[in-house]
């Protein structure tokens, strides 16, 4: 029996085409069963054989990525990765694409660089096995909201225990596959005066910044892509930036990131063990560690490091999980103190501070 990951290939370009397939046949665990120039003709080979996954290009002529994407999801949804260059005004299209359904968004691989083209299969190929396993639901096309929980729901539930530390303490989160919807939803619950925080979501260079962009219009808090320099402070959360490391530093009682270049880091950059394994060290028993949603294993270590520094450290449950992969792992790994549900997890970091 053939349990390769069966996925479609969808892109007007005949070379971007070739290439991702080349890309996705080269990992044993993939089988690229069809390309398709529109949607129209990959409803056609969707027809003949249903894929597992499909990477899915934003502009296209005939129908464009997302109404696409939008059709299937609110019909008989798919897994799908966008895959698309995401500069200038991509970045929006590309944050769209999540807000409609897609798994993940990642940048189209260069064609001139070698070492860009195999940090490209990597990231590529762990997105579709990434999909493969995701959750899925119908998305609605009236564009229903949720109730948005308010600040008072959550500074209720906050400790009243005075911090016998000096140090003001600070909250470090990472997360991939899923992370996005997760940390809209957690951060939309964070209070203004809530404490600083600083934040790994795997995604490519240039949307991070539309991302924060987006969170920062719709949270109490302050949201920005990290810079180095950029101080932790109360109210504010910071967001490590595309294809940069970002490490929490510490300055008397002042924390601070800096961002950095670098190797991939568990097939990552940013990199959330990274980040964790700075915050153990600068940070110690003054923080707490939340690792969500996620493929792979990147943060299980630091977060363990971490506790092992002393802080407090929660992992999102695999019920909420789009991906329980990071979470399971930190969990093996003996670097969790507490498994909650995604919806409960920052009550319990305030408690906790």
């Amino acid at each position: 029996m053939d349990n390769r990951i069966k996925v479609l290939v969808v892109d007007d370009s005949s070379v971007v085409r070739q290439t991702l397939s080349e890309i996705l046949s080269s990992d044993p665990g993939i089988d690229v069963i069809g390309t398709a120039p529109d949607p129209y003709v990959a409803v056609e080979r969707i027809d003949r054989q249903l894929p597992d996954v499909i990477t899915l290009d934003v502009e296209m002529p005939r129908m464009d990525g997302i109404t696409f994407l939008q059709k299937v999801m609110s019909q008989h949804p798919i897994p799908i990765v966008i895959i698309s260059s995401l500069a200038g005004k991509g970045t929006e299209t590309a944050w769209r694409a999540i807000e409609s359904g897609a798994v993940d968004v990642i940048a189209k691989p260069a064609m001139g660089t070698k070492q860009f083209i195999e940090e490209s299969r990597i990231q590529i190929c762990d997105a579709v096995k990434a999909a493969s396993r995701a959750k899925l639901k119908k998305i609605s096309t009236m564009n229903d909201v949720a109730p948005k929980l308010t600040a008072d729901v959550i500074l209720s539930k906050a400790s009243s225990n005075s911090m016998a530390e000096t140090t003001e303490k600070v909250i470090v989160v990472g997360a991939s596959t899923g992370g996005t919807e997760a940390l809209t939803v957690f951060l939309e619950m964070v209070p203004a005066d809530s404490l600083g925080i600083v934040i790994v979501q795997h995604m490519p260079e240039h949307f991070t910044r539309s991302f924060a962009d987006r969170l920062d219009s719709l949270c109490a808090i302050r949201v920005k892509e990290a810079e180095t320099s950029d101080t932790v402070i109360r109210g504010r959360a910071l967001i490590a930036p595309g294809n940069k490391h970002t490490l929490l530093k510490r300055s008397g009682a002042r924390y601070f990131v800096e961002v950095r270049d670098g190797p991939l880091v568990s097939r990552h950059r940013p990199s959330v063990d990274v980040l964790f394994r700075s915050t153990a060290r600068y940070a110690g028993k003054n923080a707490i560690g939340i690792i969500m949603t996620g493929m792979g294993d990147d943060g299980a270590h630091g977060l363990k490091e971490m506790k092992d520094a002393g802080a407090y450290t929660i992992a999102q449950d695999e019920a909420t999980s789009v991906v329980f992969g990071m979470p399971a792992e930190a969990i093996k790994l003996g670097g969790v103190d507490k498994v909650l549900p995604l919806e409960a997890i920052l009550g319990e970091a305030l408690r906790h501070a």
